[in-house]
């Protein structure tokens, strides 16, 4: 069975020679997705599902570690960071593969042989690890309000005010207690810009502000249902989703 991968730099130089060295260092490799920041990867992770990651430390929006945290033992993740990088400390541990850039083809082939070695066990949840390298902490604030074109007016909404968010092929919808607006920003890019304590994502398409969830109801082995307080829709939860309504 082919081995599938992500890769993630947001600069071009590097990621193509990720590319290129994985294909020459692991030729069954399948690449199902190069994505150009962190955002971009997390939603690439989503849609695609690979076994591997290759996720560069320092990106824009989300980190790659910010990204392997999100990916919580569901891949395995190999780490791809510059000389001097402050999380080489951590990775030194052995809890984690990573290369250095420019990728030095003897290292990633001996990286590549221990995700070989490991693709028939479980991926390592590194949690707790990523966490001791206090990333999020440097994280910008959170946004406060949302622009909104509605005809010729821009509305201001109060990110505290929206109930949930909700993508299609072109807009997200932003449900808020007065109503409904559609913007331009991507969903991935709004993940990036809101309060993950506050706004969870459920669906790679919906983001919800849980003060409004009233309850989760179990569809089938990979699907969730969520119903919200005072309002008849209800909103998918996926299989990646599901470990949030665990219950005590």
């Amino acid at each position: 069975m082919t081995a599938t991968a992500l890769i993630a730099d947001d600069e071009e130089a590097p990621r193509a020679q990720l590319q290129l060295a994985l294909q020459q260092a692991w030729p069954g490799l399948r690449i199902v997705a190069a994505a150009v920041n962190g955002a971009d990867a997390w939603d690439a992770f989503l849609e695609h599902e690979p076994q591997v990651c290759f996720l560069d430390v320092r990106m824009p929006g989300l980190s790659g570690i910010e990204v392997a945290q999100r990916i919580a033992g569901r891949a395995h993740v190999v780490f791809v960071t510059a000389h001097g990088d402050h999380a080489l400390a951590a990775f030194d541990t052995g809890a984690v593969d990573y290369v250095l850039k420019p990728v030095d083809a003897p290292r990633l082939q001996q990286a590549v042989q221990r995700v070989k070695s490991r693709l028939a066990t479980a991926p390592v949840d590194l949690q707790a690890l990523l966490q001791q390298l206090g990333v999020s902490a440097r994280r910008p604030p959170a946004a406060e309000v949302i622009q909104a074109a509605v005809g010729r007016e821009v509305k201001l909404i109060r990110v505290q005010d929206v109930i949930y968010f909700e993508s299609d092929a072109r807009y997200t919808r932003v449900v808020h207690a007065e109503g409904e607006a559609l913007i331009r920003t991507p969903l991935k890019e709004l993940l990036t810009q809101l309060d993950a304590t506050q706004f969870w994502q459920v669906h790679r398409s919906v983001i919800v502000n849980h003060l409004h969830i009233a309850s989760a109801l179990r569809i089938d082995e990979n699907n969730m249902q969520l119903t919200l307080r005072g309002r008849p829709e209800k909103l998918p939860v996926s299989r990646h989703f599901q470990g949030l309504f665990k219950g005590q």
